[in-house]
């Protein structure tokens, strides 16, 4: 037997498995015990492309399930038809009599694979490829993680006797008369009569006469759409329709998928190409979750998710596929998160004792005890801080929770140990009032201090030198080097604004390590700043300590304990996503006597009587804040800016009194300046954008009024709040918003009813979702286009699962995982791209 009669066996052999349902049963013993005696014989036909990839396709065919069997061996009849399919005849001469010329098979198409470009698959046009390629779809691959944003349930069939008016039914009818119509505006149509034993049904097409040629008397067509009722006759207009077939339906009867479309792409076109398109490629798609995970999970395989996230055959499996993605897109975030923690703990820190009469002594310095959330955060602190791995740790607080107390324990204990400690503020003003609240507190709390011998000035210049550090050092409150009782902790300020002769010293102390706290902005890690011996950093959450600042100090030669604090509580979902690669502290209990702040939403129309409200506060020696949201002057939209609103107050309401504006276009120096003068009182009003979320403390503040508050999240407006109520007298929050929806209601409600900022996290979360909660995605924070951040199981089997994959293989290095690891390094690439 030749080669092109072996390849006319095997295409038989294919035909039959095609017309007996993909059974497996088209020959003796199944299609790969033939397939494997055949290959044996074929050795002339497996030259040939087509025939390798039919081979490859069919390798495994007895495990595949139904739909990856018809997809396979569909394509694998396409692929061999190639072969066979012969140019057209030369026109013959008329001289010459026409020799027959033997057939000769055309060079065969390329095999489909996931990076074939959308231009080279048959029935898409350049137009349409370039449509495709502004909503990021370049290649099959691209094509199968573009998912439908939602689908029209067209699954209830129906007779049209049971047709119910209202209702979005679907129906199998046939036609029985067509007829076009014009009307007196100038629009036209056609119009069909449908039925079926039990009825007729109307059926109206506007502006498509067109539509007239594509149907024929006595065809069977599935309509689905709205059914109206019109001169007594039940009536469809303008529904979706296919003509019946036994095979799979597309655009009717079944759970429509509708995918998001652009300038040049029309939903049934689109949906034909996306169809055939899944059915020749999802089973193309290996699958990186290795066997025992799925079954471990319960999941189904990827190629069957990726078909049925396309075109479900029912409800359940949607969600079975939903399931399936989402998970995947959990456990890609834990297991990089997961990873990034082994790296930064894989590596030798410093294992520190605990002092307990230190830790005492700065208890007794304090004006208030403890509350149980604090002593819980720090014992899992200290715990921490007592191996010798680097300490991971994030740091969750309400607003007026006493973050800033935890951080001052937290690094008294390591400068207790002979370690410096640095804590990093995101503004200079934080920093500063950092800087001046630690060192008050630190400096009464005696320490340990080793004994240092110092040695004698060389000459002149060393000795000025010396005078330059004596000054430093009575400037720091630090005492003698040879006090052995210990003395007060010696605190130091480094931002970008100091006077390079203040800078020069600061850095030196650092690095000769008389300096025991360093309080800055991130002009701490930057490359000039030596440390003697950093144990411990405490972070913003404003500056996100990636890899690339731990790795700063690693190259300056240190592995210290770190303290990521967040400016505002985040839902746990959120937590494990964002913050994954910290151990979570969290401080749910707010210091006992803290009064409540009484919060009040308002209309437009009520503002008279806030502005009323403020003056009498003011009257009182009091202050208030105004906040305005961002407007773009592109949005046709009713509100303020705080521009606007500063010259409205300051001209029209409150003329009398002194008026001040900060907004994000300002230098960090004026913001910081306008902000000091408010503190010291220079001003009765301070208008602002967004920028105080994170602000200092001014006690005198009664008064915060949020203006458009529906376009701020929760967590936000929970932060304005906590801008007052900082001091002894009551304080107010007024929100302004003339929104009325549903959702609007209930976040401005939750916010009157609710000083939990953890509940409200939640809420807001549940309401807006992820996307709405942070305003704009944070950087290098994954995209999720399937996963749901509000479920918490799916999130919580996630990761478990990377838990034990990294327990058995931490590196991702054995074979079985080699196309996860690609697949995860590939997702974290992406989020870089996109943050």
């Amino acid at each position: 037997m030749d080669g092109k009669d072996q390849i006319i066996q095997l295409g038989k052999i294919l035909r039959t498995e095609q017309e007996q349902g993909y059974t497996d049963s088209a020959a003796p013993g199944g299609l790969e015990r033939f397939l494997t005696n055949w290959r044996l014989e074929a050795n002339s036909a497996l030259s040939h492309p087509p025939v390798q990839q039919t081979l490859e396709l069919l390798a495994g065919y007895s495990v595949f399930d139904l739909t990856t069997r018809r997809a396979r061996v569909d394509i694998a009849i396409d692929a061999l038809r190639t072969l066979f399919r012969a140019p057209p005849p030369k026109p013959a001469t008329p001289t010459a009599k026409p020799r027959p010329q033997p057939a000769v098979a055309e060079k065969p198409a390329p095999p489909l694979t996931l990076e074939t470009p959308i231009e080279q698959l048959p029935g898409v046009g350049k137009v349409t490829a370039q449509s495709f390629k502004r909503l990021g779809v370049r290649t099959v691959y691209d094509m199968l993680y573009h998912f439908p944003h939602r689908y029209d349930d067209f699954t209830s069939q129906k007779q049209i006797a049971d047709l119910e008016i209202g209702a979005t039914e679907t129906v199998v009818a046939s036609v029985v008369d067509i007829r076009t119509f014009g009307t007196r505006s100038g629009m036209s149509g056609i119009e069909l009569l449908v039925g079926d034993q039990s009825g007729n049904l109307k059926v109206v097409f506007f502006r498509q006469p067109w539509l007239a040629k594509q149907f024929t008397i006595g065809a069977q067509i599935v309509l689905s759409g709205k059914i109206d009722s019109f001169q007594g006759l039940r009536q469809m207009t303008g529904p979706d329709w296919e003509p019946y077939s036994d095979d799979e339906l597309i655009h009717t009867g079944r759970l429509v998928p509708v995918h998001p479309l652009t300038k040049g792409l029309y939903e049934r076109n689109a949906r034909s190409i996306i169809k055939r398109i899944v059915d020749r490629a999802a089973p193309l798609v290996p699958d990186y979750l290795p066997a025992n995970v799925r079954e471990r999970a319960g999941l189904m395989p990827l190629s069957e998710a990726l078909a049925q996230m396309h075109f479900p055959t029912s409800k359940e499996q949607l969600e079975h596929a939903r399931r399936r993605l989402g998970f995947d897109e959990f456990l890609f975030i834990q297991l990089g998160v997961l990873q990034r923690k082994v790296l930064w703990q894989g590596e030798h820190g410093y294992a520190m004792d605990f002092h307990e009469q230190t830790h005492e002594a700065l208890l007794s310095k304090l004006p208030f005890d403890l509350t149980g959330a604090q002593v819980r955060a720090l014992e899992e602190i200290f715990a921490d801080m007592q191996r010798p791995v680097p300490m991971a740790r994030l740091l969750q607080g309400d607003v007026g929770s006493g973050k800033t107390a935890v951080a001052a324990a937290t690094a008294l204990q390591a400068i207790a140990n002979g370690f410096q400690a640095a804590i990093m503020a995101p503004t200079e003003i934080l920093a500063e009032q950092h800087y001046k609240g630690l060192k008050a507190l630190l400096g009464q709390v005696r320490v340990p201090r080793a004994l240092h011998e110092a040695a004698a000035p060389a000459d002149a210049q060393a000795s000025a030198h010396q005078a330059e550090l004596d000054e430093l050092k009575r400037l720091l409150g630090m005492v003698p080097e040879d006090d052995l009782d210990g003395a007060g902790v010696r605190v130091a300020l480094l931002t970008g604004s100091l006077g390079a002769k203040e800078r020069r010293r600061v850095l030196e102390a650092i690095a000769k390590g008389d300096v025991d706290l360093v309080v800055g902005t991130h002009a701490l890690i930057t490359e000039s700043v030596q440390y003697a011996q950093l144990g411990l950093v405490v972070v913003d959450e404003q500056h996100r300590f990636g890899v690339e600042q731990r790795q700063r100090l690693k190259d300056k030669g240190f592995n210290p304990h770190m303290l990521v604090m967040t400016a505002t509580p985040i839902p746990r979902t959120l937590t494990m996503t964002i913050y994954g690669d910290l151990d979570t502290s969290v401080l749910d209990e707010l210091p006992p006597g803290r009064q409540e702040i009484k919060t009040r939403w308002i209309v437009s129309a009520e503002r008279d009587k806030a502005y009323k409200h403020m003056r009498r506060e003011i009257s009182r020696g009091r202050q208030a804040y105004v906040v305005c949201p961002l407007v773009d002057e592109s949005e046709k939209i009713d509100l303020p800016s705080a521009e606007e609103m500063y010259a409205k107050l300051q001209r029209e309401i409150f003329p009398d009194l002194r008026v001040t504006l900060i907004h994000g276009k300002m230098l960090p120096r004026e913001k910081d300046e306008a902000m000091v003068a408010f503190r010291s009182h220079d001003y009765d009003i301070l208008v602002a954008t967004a920028v105080i979320e994170v602000g200092i403390d001014v006690p005198n503040a009664t008064t915060m009024l949020i203006e458009g508050a529906d376009r701020f999240g929760l967590a936000q407006l929970h932060q304005f709040r906590g801008r007052v109520g900082r001091g002894m007298h009551q304080s107010y929050c007024v929100l302004v918003s003339d929104k009325d929806n549903e959702v609007t209601k209930q976040r401005l409600e939750a916010m009157e009813q609710t000083r939990d900022g953890f509940k409200l996290a939640e809420i807001d979360l549940q309401l807006r979702g992820p996307g709405e909660f942070f305003g704009t995605r944070q950087s290098g924070t994954p995209d999720l286009k399937v996963a749901q951040l509000a479920d918490t199981r799916l999130l919580h089997a996630a990761n478990l699962e990377a838990q034990k994959i990294l327990r058995e293989d931490p590196q991702l290095a054995r074979p079985e995982h080699a196309q996860l690891k690609a697949k995860v390094e590939a997702f974290w690439a992406d989020a870089a791209k996109a943050g």
